[in-house]
C-alpha cells in the first residue's frame, strides 16, 4: 500500500513539473510553476505574480524530497526559492499580505529540514517581518498591511510558524482568539473579523483550509507544550503535571472537535472531502486541509482512546479523499489531471481536442477549473498526505 501511494504521488509530482515547471524569464538555475496548463503568453512570462501559489508549490516539492531525497529534487527546491526571490523583484518580505508571507515562511522552514538543503537565508527575515506585523493591541495578524480585517488565513499559518519557532505563548494567544471569536454553531472555524468603528463584524464564510490551519496550529501547540514539559522534568526534576496536562488538553480537545466537525459537515458519508472550492485561490483549499489532517493522523499523541479515534477519523478522511481523487482523474500522456471536485470526474483543461465541449467553453465563457495550478497542487498535496500516512 505504501508503494502504491508513493508511486501515485510521484506521478502527480511528474505531471506538475512536466506541465508547469519553467525557468523564470529564461534565467538559468531558476524554477517557478506556471499558473495554468496550457499557459497563455502572459502566464509564460509570469506577468501576474501568484506568491502564495508558489509557496505551496515549494511545500509540495519539499513533501516529495522528504519522501525520497534525490539530487534532482534538492536542486528544484533551491531553484524555486531563487525564482521566487527574483520574481518578487525585491526581498521576499516585500508583500502586503501576511497570509502569503506566512505560507512561504512555513515552506522555507520545511525546506531547511530536507537533508543536504541549507536552511534558506530568507527564513529568518520573513519570520521577523511577520512577527513585527502583529497588531500591537490584539497581538494577532491582520490580513494585510494597514488592514482592519483580522482573519484565520493569516493567523492560522502564523500561529503554526510561531509554535514551530518556540513562541508558544504567542501561538496560543492567536488560537485562543480564534476560538473566542470565530467558531460557528457546527464547530467549524469562520473566516475572520472586520474591526469597524461601530464594533466587530464577523465574516462567517467557511473554507476548508481555514479548518486545516487551525488543526495545524493546535497540534503544534500540543507538541510544543509536551516537549516543554519533558525538558522541565529533565532539568528541574519537578513539573506541575496536572497543570501541564490541563493546558495541553485544551488544544487536544479542540483538535478532536474540529476533526469531527469536518467529518460531519465538510465530507461525504464515505469520508470524501467535498466542500465546493472551484478554481483560482480556492483550488488550494482542500489540499491544505488534507495536509493538516494527515499531520493530525501521524503526529497527534495516541495516548488515549479519544485521541486514537481522532487519528483514525483524520486518516479516513485523507485516505477516502485520495482514493476518490485518483478514481476520478484524467490522464494525458500517462500523467494525471485532478478534478477540482474530488468526487466528480476531472475535466480536460484544454477547451479543444479530446472531448466535446459546449460553445461557451470553446469561446472561454466557462473556465475549466482543472487548468489552474492551484487545483493540480491540491491533488498532489493530497497524494503526498496519504503517502505520508502509509509511510508512517
Amino acid at each position: 500500500m505504501e508503494e502504491k501511494w508513493a508511486h501515485r504521488a510521484d506521478l502527480a509530482e511528474t505531471a506538475i513539473n512536466d506541465r508547469h515547471a519553467s525557468r523564470l524569464w529564461w534565467i538559468p538555475s531558476t524554477n517557478l510553476a506556471l499558473v495554468s496548463w496550457p499557459p497563455t503568453a502572459k502566464e509564460k512570462l509570469f506577468v501576474h505574480w501568484h506568491y502564495w501559489w508558489q509557496a505551496h508549490y515549494l511545500d509540495c516539492l519539499v513533501d516529495a524530497a522528504l519522501r525520497g531525497n534525490t539530487k534532482v529534487r534538492r536542486r528544484r527546491i533551491n531553484e524555486t526559492i531563487r525564482g521566487m526571490r527574483l520574481r518578487n523583484l525585491s526581498a521576499l518580505t516585500n508583500n502586503n499580505y501576511y497570509d502569503d508571507k506566512a505560507w512561504l515562511a512555513l515552506a522555507l522552514q520545511r525546506a531547511g529540514n530536507v537533508d543536504k538543503v541549507p536552511c534558506p537565508k530568507a527564513v529568518a527575515p520573513l519570520q521577523r517581518n511577520i512577527i513585527e506585523g502583529l497588531d500591537p493591541n490584539l497581538n494577532i495578524l491582520p490580513w494585510r498591511t494597514n488592514e482592519t480585517f483580522m482573519n484565520v488565513p493569516s493567523n492560522g499559518p502564523g500561529a503554526i510558524m510561531l509554535a514551530r519557532m518556540g513562541k508558544i505563548d504567542e501561538a496560543r494567544h492567536i488560537v485562543d482568539w480564534i476560538y473566542d471569536n470565530l467558531i460557528d454553531d457546527q464547530g467549524l472555524v469562520m473566516d475572520g473579523v472586520r474591526l469597524r468603528m461601530d464594533g466587530q463584524e464577523v465574516v462567517r464564510n467557511i473554507h476548508p483550509y481555514v479548518q486545516g490551519v487551525v488543526l495545524g496550529a493546535c497540534l503544534e501547540i500540543v507538541l510544543a507544550l509536551r516537549q516543554s514539559s519533558r525538558l522541565e522534568l529533565e532539568h528541574l526534576e519537578s513539573v506541575k503535571d496536572a497543570e501541564d496536562v490541563e493546558e495541553q488538553m485544551i488544544y487536544v480537545t479542540r483538535i478532536r472537535g474540529l476533526v469531527q466537525a469536518i467529518a460531519s459537515w465538510m465530507a461525504t458519508p464515505s469520508g470524501v472531502i467535498d466542500h465546493d472550492t472551484g478554481d483560482g485561490d480556492g483550488g488550494l483549499f482542500k489540499g491544505i486541509l488534507a495536509r493538516y489532517l494527515a499531520d493530525v493522523a501521524v503526529r497527534l499523541p495516541g495516548d488515549s482512546p479519544s485521541n486514537r479515534a481522532t487519528k483514525k477519523l483524520a486518516r479516513r478522511l485523507v485516505t477516502a479523499s485520495a482514493q476518490s481523487l485518483w478514481e476520478h482523474r484524467l490522464e494525458v500522456d500517462g500523467l494525471p489531471i485532478f478534478g477540482t471536485d474530488w468526487g466528480e470526474d476531472a475535466k480536460l483543461p484544454h477547451n479543444y481536442g479530446f472531448v466535446s465541449t459546449s460553445l461557451s467553453e470553446r469561446v472561454g465563457l466557462v473556465r475549466v477549473a482543472e487548468r489552474d495550478l492551484s487545483v493540480q497542487l491540491s491533488g498532489w498535496m493530497l497524494l503526498e498526505a496519504v503517502a505520508r500516512l502509509f509511510r508512517q
